[in-house]
């Protein structure tokens, strides 16, 4: 396979020494997975200090679950070598860029694969498909079968003696230490496939687990090799306020490595949000809120009042008040007491009323099919939406929308 014309990789020293100048002058590092060239582009754009080619990457812009990078659609390897050689490379120059690659591969001797891969001109190696991710009866099945763990470890470290720059996504203490002695120079936590959806509490309560695991690793790093880089990925880390929450809570993060960050959440939100905006007036902040949950809400206002905005922007989401009352840091109970003082009534009345309020609002304003109206409000099951309203105002949602057009 011959090189791509005009381009080479940017050597592993020349990286080296780029990240480590970036986090000496306290600037964090950041790394973006794709699978698009466009993406890839405008992440260079940004700033981004090197680019993942994975697998995932790739699926995402086929509006794909980065989950189908764990299914047997295609090969990897080659789908990675495709797409990234023939549109990212010949688009995007001087940014380190990695080559996800599945050590696990049988078709492949991975030792020569690896020389292909430096040879088209990729800076170094990222163990993406990675068997880490996969647990359970599944995981012991492909340990027995010999497809484990230790044939990523061997992959960067083949990688590393061949002078190619390599990011290992490490996902405890163990793994940590064989990475670091295969001579990885990037240890990222990997912190599970990355969340989306709206804002929620239990958001707050799985950066805190996050945060657990971050320690546990970099502690380990600290211990075998504090010079290395040390990185996070995915999981709930989705936005820059998340991740500003991990630099408050640990000093030794020294970047982020996001795919769906940067690629799939924000094209989905944007989508999502301009259609809603064209359809029903109204936007949500989630941003203001999720600042105030993690740096703590009695800095800024009552734990009531916490509960009355939290519920007004995500009232057509599951709400658990015991979430809440964690994230707060006061008991259920306690909260519950101030919430009925302050309210005048429980938390599970004021909801029912808000929702059914927020009902009659779009009921009044938009000719809406009552099963979308119900889940617009946070009812899943329209029976159960119909029973309540009705109870509340008298009338069925279809009467009240007969009356309402007459």
């Amino acid at each position: 396979m011959n090189k791509i014309r005009g381009l080479g990789s940017v050597k592993r020293e020349k990286i080296l020494e780029n990240l480590k100048s970036q986090i000496k002058m306290g600037n964090h590092i950041i790394g973006v997975a794709t699978g698009a060239g466009i993406i890839a582009a405008h992440a260079k754009q940004g700033g981004a200090d090197f680019l993942l080619m994975l697998n995932s990457g790739r699926f995402r812009q086929m509006g794909r679950s980065s989950l189908a990078g764990f299914l047997p659609f295609c090969n990897s390897n080659d789908m990675v070598m495709d797409f990234a050689s023939k549109e990212i490379m010949p688009l995007v120059t001087d940014i380190p860029i990695i080559f996800g690659l599945n050590a696990t591969d049988p078709t492949k001797n991975i030792g020569n694969y690896i020389d292909e891969i430096k040879h088209m001109g990729f800076s170094g190696i990222n163990n993406y498909p990675t068997v880490g991710l996969i647990d359970g009866q599944f995981s012991e099945a492909l340990k027995e079968n010999g497809q484990n763990y230790l044939m990523e470890v061997q992959a960067i470290k083949i990688a590393h003696e061949k002078d190619m720059f390599t990011v290992a996504f490490v996902f405890d203490e163990i793994q940590t230490a064989q990475m670091i002695e295969s001579g990885a120079d990037i240890i990222c936590a990997h912190l599970g496939l990355t969340g989306g959806g709206l804002l929620g509490a239990k958001k707050v309560i799985s950066l805190e687990a996050a945060k657990v695991k971050v320690d546990k690793i970099f502690n380990k790093c600290n211990e075998l090799k504090p010079e290395v880089i040390k990185l996070i990925y995915g999981g709930p880390v989705k936005s820059p306020i998340d991740i500003q929450y991990m630099y408050s809570s640990n000093k030794n993060l020294m970047g982020y490595i996001g795919g769906s960050a940067f690629e799939r959440i924000p094209s989905e939100k944007a989508i999502i949000n301009i259609t809603k905006a064209f359809k029903i007036s109204g936007k949500l902040n989630e941003d203001d809120l999720m600042i105030k949950m993690l740096d703590g809400v009695t800095k800024h206002y009552d734990y009531v009042e916490f509960v009355l905005e939290y519920v007004s922007k995500n009232y057509m989401n599951d709400i658990s008040f015991i979430d809440l009352a964690m994230v707060a840091h006061v008991s259920r109970s306690y909260l519950s007491s101030l919430f009925k003082k302050k309210v005048g009534c429980s938390f599970q009345q004021y909801i029912v009323k808000f929702r059914i309020n927020k009902a009659i609002e779009i009921l009044e304003r938009e000719n809406i099919q009552l099963s979308e109206l119900a889940l617009l409000v946070g009812y899943h099951n329209y029976a159960q939406f119909s029973k309540i309203f009705k109870k509340y105002k008298g009338l069925s949602p279809k009467q009240y929308k007969f009356k309402n057009n007459t």
